[in-house]
Order: structure tokens, then sequence, then C-alpha cells
């Protein structure tokens, strides 16, 4: 009993100790010590295969690097400091419960991510908090499940139905900008953007997934809230430790809280997909061919209700629900997070911001509506460029990780054993200095496209890659492109001042959470655009 007291104090404080003795009790006690056992095998056997990568200083032979896990601008310098130094991959390990790869390099992220799907898996440190919310969707599904449902969903993002969807774009942004006008007019430049983008992403999404007029950005909507809630939850949640086992999080408050707001998303998103089954199954009745309705556009939804596989059989409700879930989740934050910040890079750099008003302004000469069109995104030369450094500087998306059912070979002979979390550094390979010059200046030219044949084709991977990459990209960086140009119509931005700190956004703190957001926001100083000036 003390042996096994005292590895677990080693690892956790005495306030969590006491906690999981109080949870287990007495009579659990000898399951725990056997488990504890097992976690000591375990730990040298990973330690030891993972000896080939260099492992930088960790707090404990036990702890490992636990206490030096930091969702915070100090983190995001550290993984600088491990990109200095050890320039391509390095070993890392939370306690005795977690064994990383940690890769950083192109040459080592490409054999991770282009392995093909059958041999990959998500892991349970990142993705399996996502679980109770998302299910075994196409994000968390492996093998074969996952290759059915990426066949089954394609589709819904085709060229063709994207080019619908740039519509509800321009509608959400106009909404946004609207309030923008009103709150501009009342002496209240001053914004913060994640607030007011947030909104404005989850009222799109909404629009494609669901053909739902939520009207959050003007009023408070219980899904909306609940979505946003339960981002904030699993943010917490990975960051204890204890919380990561089910047993343990759902007797706490916040798993209370998390099953809550759980009820509220999944119930929204069941009466949807019921209620449009029904409805197509009533036009079918009627001999009414659904899939060429003129009387409303399809979205996300209907597609993938009318979605077969080569055996003729489609997904079940709950796989449907699963799936729009996803669409939800991982739509809003992650669009939102890069609009916000190529917005804050454009206020940084005047000259930057001018020339892309001004393609944008080109775009529009001789138009009677201000509104971007599917086909004036392939003309949004600079502008996309300046959204790809941007995503480069600023990925919402800061890491992926994967585990294999193979060992796989890297480059100068290092293996990852089979089993092994790869953690896949968006970040370190977007700032590593062997692969980029002036890593972390804004620097859109080197986005050129007549200027990339030099460039590693994993040099640049916000979407990931490989054959699990983003689905939605093409979405994401359609609405990207609409968003950013429209604000750019219509306001001029500089940077702007956080009230409660008193300091501009020149001097900003990045916030790595479930995407990069910034600590106390990201405040910019807006101003009508004057088209004669």
């Amino acid at each position: 009993m003390s042996l096994l007291l005292g590895v677990l104090s080693q690892v956790l404080s005495w306030a969590s100790l006491c906690q999981v003795l109080k949870m287990v009790g007495t009579g659990l006690v000898a399951v725990v010590a056997v488990w504890i056992v097992r976690l000591f095998v375990h730990h040298a056997w990973y330690t030891h295969r993972l000896s080939c990568f260099s492992k930088p200083p960790a707090d404990s032979w036990l702890k490992g690097h636990l206490g030096q896990m930091q969702s915070t601008e100090e983190g995001l310098l550290q993984v600088d400091d491990l990109v200095r130094t050890y320039k391509h991959s390095c070993s890392w390990f939370l306690g005795p419960f977690y064994h990383l790869v940690r890769v950083f390099h192109p040459d080592y992220v490409k054999p991770l991510l282009m392995a093909s799907a059958s041999i990959t898996v998500k892991d349970e440190l990142i993705y399996d908090h996502l679980r109770p919310w998302l299910g075994q969707s196409l994000l968390l599904s492996n093998g074969e499940v996952w290759s059915r449902r990426r066949r089954l969903l394609t589709p819904a993002f085709h060229f063709d139905i994207l080019k619908n969807y740039v519509v509800t774009f321009n509608t959400s942004a106009n909404t946004m900008h609207d309030k923008w006008r009103r709150l501009v007019a009342e002496g209240r430049t001053n914004l913060e953007m994640f607030d007011h983008i947030t909104l404005m992403t989850l009222d799109s999404l909404l629009k494609c997934a669901f053909s739902y007029n939520s009207n959050c950005q003007e009023s408070t909507s219980e899904y909306v809230s609940a979505i946003v809630e339960l981002s904030d939850l699993i943010i917490d949640r990975r960051l204890k430790i204890l919380h990561h086992w089910d047993w343990i999080y759902w007797k706490t408050q916040q798993g209370k809280q998390f099953k809550k707001a759980l009820s509220v998303v999944h119930r929204f998103t069941r009466e949807v997909v019921q209620k449009r089954r029904a409805l197509i199954g009533q036009q079918k009745e009627t001999e009414t061919d659904f899939t060429k309705a003129p009387q409303r556009k399809r979205d996300f939804v209907d597609i993938i209700l009318l979605s077969k596989d080569e055996d003729g059989q489609g997904l079940t409700d709950e796989e449907i629900q699963a799936e729009a879930n996803t669409f939800m989740f991982a739509g809003h934050d992650t669009t939102a997070s890069a609009i916000c910040w190529t917005l804050y890079n454009l206020a940084r750099h005047a000259e930057y911001q001018e020339r892309c008003r001004q393609e944008v302004m080109d775009l529009m000469q001789g138009r009677d509506r201000e509104e971007i069109e599917w086909e004036d995104l392939a003309n949004l030369t600079f502008t996309t460029m300046c959204i790809r450094e941007s995503l480069r500087l600023h990925s919402p998306v800061q890491a992926v990780t994967r585990k294999y059912t193979q060992d796989m070979v890297l480059p100068g002979n290092r293996t990852v054993p089979e089993g092994t979390i790869c953690l896949v550094s968006i970040y370190g390979t977007h700032h590593n200095p062997t692969v980029w010059t002036n890593p972390y200046e804004f620097e859109p030219l080197r986005f050129d496209p007549a200027d990339t044949e030099n460039r590693s084709s994993h040099a640049f991977i916000p979407f990931s890659s490989g054959p699990r990459n983003c689905i939605g990209q093409k979405f994401a960086l359609a609405e990207l492109r609409v968003v950013v140009a429209l604000t750019l119509l219509r306001f001029r931005l500089t940077l702007g001042v956080n009230p409660e700190l008193g300091s501009s956004s020149g001097g900003v703190r990045r916030l790595p959470q479930l995407v990069l957001r910034a600590e106390g926001g990201l405040w910019l100083q807006l101003e009508l655009n004057d088209p004669t000036r």
C-alpha cells in the first residue's frame, strides 16, 4: 500500500490523490495496485523503444513532462525552443500514462500523415473526450467505418454544393457588418473579434447544415450557448489529468455540466434529422423527386440523408446526427479563429491590408451589389496569399495526433513503435526556421502561386494532410475569402485596445485551446471605409 501511495503521489497532487482514493474505495485498492504495476511495465517498455528520439529534460523519471503542459503563450514559446533545439522530432511523456513522439519537420510529418488510413488510428489523448459529443463520426472513427463514412460524406463538399453555400456566407457576413455599423455609429469602434466572428460562423453553419435561421448574431440561442459551453468544458478536461478517466469525470461538477449541455445539442440535432427524414419520405410518397426539388437548396443534412454506399445503404439517424454535430463542432471555431487572426495580421500591416482592399474594390467595380460570388474567389489572389500566410503564422489548430497499428519508420533510422501517440505539431512545422525564412514574420509573398515550387509538400499543413485530412477545407477557405473580402471592403482595421488591460492588441498573448485564441480577446479598431479616399 505504501508503494502504491508513493507512486501515485509522484504523479498526482495530494488533493487529487485523496480524490482518487475516495472514489475507488478501499475494496478496489488492489485493482488499482495491479493497474499501477501494468503502468510501470508499459512505461519502461515505451521509454526503451523511444530511446532513438532525443528527449527534452523531464520533471522527474515518473512525471516526465506532465508539469510542462501549458496552453498559454509560454507553451507556444516552449514549442519554439523544442523546434530550435531538436530540429525535427523528440520524445515526450506525460507521467506513465501517455508516451508521445512530437514531430515538427516536413520530412518527419509526411510519412505519418500520408500513411494508409487502414493503419491510422485516432488516439485517446486528444480525441476520446470528444466521443460523447461526436460519437463514431468521421473525425473519430477508424478502419472500414471511417472509409465508408468518408465515401458517403464526400458529396456534401463537392464544388457544386459549395457554390450554394457562398450565398449563405455573404448573408451571415452582412448581418455581422450591419451590427458593426450600428456600433461604430454609436462610437463603439473598439471591438473584440472572437465574440462577433464566432457567432457569425455559427450562424452560417446552422444555415448550411440545417437550413436553420437561429438569429444567434442578434439574440441568444440555447443551442449555440450549449456548443460554446461544451467546447470550454473539453478544454478544461484536457488540462486535468484525473478527468481523463470517465469514471472520475462524470462524478465531477464539470462532468454534470457537460452532460446537461450535451443533451441540448443532441436533442436539437436529433429533431432536425428526424423531421428532415420524414419530409423526404413524404415527398417520395407523392412522387416528388427530392434530389431536384426547386423550392429549397439542399443543405448538409439533406445530402447525407440521401447519400448511399455501393450496397445501396445510407447512414442511420444516429450516424447522421454524429456527422452533423461534427460539422458544427469542427467548422465554427476553426474558421472563426482563422478569420480573426487574418484580420489581426492585416490590421498590423496596413500596406497588405490596403492591397487586399484594392483587389476587392477592383472586383466589385461596376456592380450594383456588394456580394462575393463563387467565381470571384479565384480572383482574390493576393487576399488568398494573406489568408494562407495567416494560417501559417496563426494556425487555428496547433497539432493533430495519430496512432498506428504497426511500427512507423521515420528518417534517420528512427522507428515509432506501434501504439505510440504521434503528435504532429502544425505550429512547430509552420515556425521551423530550417523550413521557413523569418518564420515569425507575416510575409504573404511567400505564398505567391508562382513561387511555391521549392517548398516541401508538408511544410504548410493547416488542414492536416493525407487520407485523413480535413474534409471541409474547401468550405473553410471559401468562407474565409468571402468574409475577409467583405470586411476589408467595408471597414478599415487597426489594432485595438483591451479595455481591461488598457493595452494595444500589438502585445497580444496567444491562447492555444481547441483552436488558437487570444488572452483577453483579440481587439481591433474599426472605421467605416470611404471608397473615395
